[in-house]
């Protein structure tokens, strides 16, 4: 009777995990569809993509990159464009980074007077929308000089409340702070502990908040689109706005291969990162 019962438990239970399996694998397969469509669509030529829908690559993907590679040279190299958005998102990814780690490692380590209320304001200011401080932050930034300018889009990246949140929130559960209070015993220097010690511990929330950072800075069309205005200037996300002008619309295919080479980086850092994010995971299971 009671192998019967255990038996009935262990299937029910085996039962639950397929199904959850079966879900996970079926929202998977939603998600990479539009994905897969975009893929195949820029292997095929334009009257091919106007006369229907087609989950199967065709063979024009070289065809349509020589075509897209020949009119951007007309104006601006698509390399052009490649490399500014690189240089912009790896700076501010960089800085954002960076910069919002240390912040949330002085709130969380240092008990100093007016702790909660700067922990009260960096919240307040991450509830402020962008556009509404827009305006002025444009008119600010040409006042300065620095319209058409790379150094809007990468310094105030320093300044990200969301990542700073983040960061604390990491900290509070996964940052030792004996182990910061032994290497001070032992002679530690505060900006070396920060950097040698408290850094690597961070690593897998470190991975993390870059992949968030360089895609919200690679994919960012407002904030350049109002401070760009030399076309050499231009990001990727600018150059794919272009692409709707009279020069491409009447090619698809031309269209979709762009398209694939501007999310070809996102998933390059991603996989570059996601190892250090798997192996947090796996360090962060093992009990002492």
């Amino acid at each position: 009777m009671d192998t019967n019962k255990g038996g009935g438990l262990h299937a029910r239970i085996l039962g639950a995990q397929i199904f959850r399996n079966a879900i996970c694998v079926f929202l998977c397969f939603l998600s990479l569809i539009p994905f897969w469509i975009m893929i195949v669509n820029a292997t095929r030529d334009s009257v091919a993509i106007q006369s229907g829908f087609s989950l199967v690559p065709s063979t024009h993907i070289g065809e349509n990159f020589q075509k897209l590679i020949y009119q951007c040279n007309e104006n601006v190299p698509l390399w052009k464009y490649m490399t500014n958005s690189l240089i912009i998102a790896g700076f501010s990814t960089v800085l954002s980074v960076y910069f919002s780690t240390m912040t949330a490692y002085g709130v969380v380590v240092y008990k100093f007077k007016g702790c909660q209320f700067a922990w009260a304001f960096i919240m307040a200011i991450m509830m402020i929308p962008t556009q509404v401080s827009s305006i002025g932050f444009f008119r600010f930034m040409y006042s300065l000089g620095l319209g058409n300018n790379y150094a809007p889009l990468i310094i105030p990246a320093i300044a990200a409340p969301a990542t700073v949140f983040f960061m604390r929130q990491y900290m509070l559960s996964a940052l030792p702070l004996e182990i910061i209070d032994a290497a001070r015993i032992d002679g530690s220097r505060e900006f070396y502990t920060f950097n040698r010690i408290a850094m690597p511990l961070m690593k897998p929330a470190v991975a993390t908040q870059c992949i968030f950072a360089f895609i919200g800075s690679w994919n960012n069309f407002y904030t350049p689109s109002m401070l760009l205005s030399s076309q050499k200037k231009y990001t990727l996300p600018m150059f794919v706005q272009l692409m709707r002008g009279e020069r491409f619309r009447s090619d698809y295919g031309i269209i979709y291969v762009g398209l694939v080479i501007t999310i070809m980086p996102i998933f390059v850092v991603y996989f570059i990162l996601s190892k250090y994010i798997i192996a947090g995971v796996a360090l962060g299971g093992v009990k002492e």
